[in-house]
């Protein structure tokens, strides 16, 4: 639990504990190794409340802000056992807020109310094939013509891009830089719009990531989000909360790493004892326990902050991704070796938890991203 949760807190816990040890954990094996989950999941968890945590009720939504989504993504997790499962099914996480706080009402009803519905799947494109977290280079171009923008250009690494009914793309609309950057919301069937490809992860296997194309893609210029050539200080006015996001991800997936090995050392025995009968087992988990406190407060704070609105809170969420993710990888390295060969396999969670962490480095900003920008609000150069 995080420090700031009060009574309402742990009823919306134990709300999505139930929703996800119904709906998710007993399927979470076999939609990891079929590299998807069924669609269906989405309506039939929008109609449990768990599509709209953290929305205004204007668009569906049961309301909360950025600590009601930690807590909720934390025991979606942990009592869901899919990572994959839980960031497809939330994808819509960072796709409908840009759209929620810069769209107009129209573009609220039109794309945001049936995403919390369950109706539609959401999907956030910035990322490019000649290009990562570098988001002032990018190349898509959207060219205006009339009432309409012509987009030509690629994405890739798309959570839900296979599936999603409406993309919140980044698109270049104007001359280099940061300054011509625009974000366009484009829709599933508009002529030019095309899934590339399916992409074969390390992790997160349950999710689908895509590679997306846009040759003369015809979009409706009414799908501007905000003004033309405004769209950078949308994405990253997004980043905050998604870096949040992945460090709570990475507090819960260390969380529940922990628990498996500390579960295994009490039943696996090696030379007439149980594996926690050895102090070097012991100080692991010990070690293991400490790496998530420190994880977790870090990661409670920024969301505090974050939900106050203070100005440092894209510093603090940079800290705390950086800090929760070294805790995630090394947490899971250690609870792969605890369970020995059973932690090489397959059918154990720990392997897949291994896997599904080394995206978190990577995703939403690289660490060393994340450095720059500490360094550079910290007024190191």
């Amino acid at each position: 639990m995080y420090l700031f949760e009060g009574e309402e807190h742990a009823a919306l816990r134990a709300q999505v504990r139930r929703f996800a040890r119904e709906h998710i954990a007993p399927h979470a094996p076999e939609w990891e190794e079929a590299e998807e989950f069924p669609v269906g999941l989405y309506r039939v968890a929008a109609e449990a409340g768990m599509i709209g945590i953290g929305y205004p009720s204007e668009v569906g939504g049961g309301g909360g802000d950025v600590t009601h989504v930690l807590v909720a993504s934390d025991e979606m997790l942990l009592a869901g056992r899919s990572v994959g499962t839980a960031v497809g099914l939330g994808s819509h996480g960072i796709a409908i807020p840009p759209i929620l706080r810069f769209g107009t009402d129209e573009q609220k009803r039109r794309f945001a109310v049936p995403v919390v519905a369950g109706a539609k799947i959401a999907a956030l494109a910035i990322t490019e094939p000649g290009g990562g977290s570098d988001v002032a280079s990018l190349s898509t171009r959207a060219e205006r013509r009339g009432d309409e923008y012509v987009v030509n250009g690629a994405k890739t690494f798309i959570t839900s891009g296979c599936r999603a009914d409406i993309v919140t793309t980044a698109v270049r609309t104007g001359g280099a830089g940061h300054a011509g950057v625009s974000v366009l919301v484009i829709e599933r069937g508009t002529p030019g719009f095309e899934v590339s490809r399916k992409l074969k992860k390390t992790g997160w296997w349950a999710s689908d990531t895509a590679e997306l194309s846009f040759q003369d893609c015809r979009v409706p210029a009414g799908n501007l989000i905000g003004g033309e050539n405004a769209g950078f200080p949308i994405l990253m006015a997004n980043f905050v909360p998604e870096r949040l996001m992945l460090a709570g991800q990475c507090v819960a997936i260390s969380e529940l790493a922990y628990r498996e090995s500390v579960a295994y050392a009490r039943e696996r025995r090696a030379f007439g004892r149980t594996l926690g009968g050895f102090q070097v087992i012991r100080h692991k988990l010990a070690d293991m326990a400490t790496r998530i406190a420190a994880a977790r407060a870090l990661t409670g704070e920024v969301a505090v902050r974050a939900a106050r609105g203070e100005l440092n809170a894209a510093s603090l969420a940079a800290m705390a991704k950086n800090a929760a993710s070294d805790a995630c990888s090394w947490v899971v390295d250690q609870a792969v070796q605890i369970h020995g060969g059973y932690g090489y396999m397959r059918e154990v969670l720990v392997e897949r938890l291994f896997r599904d962490a080394r995206l978190y480095p990577i995703g939403g900003g690289t660490r060393e991203i994340m450095n720059e920008i500490i360094a550079k609000t910290e007024g190191y150069g």
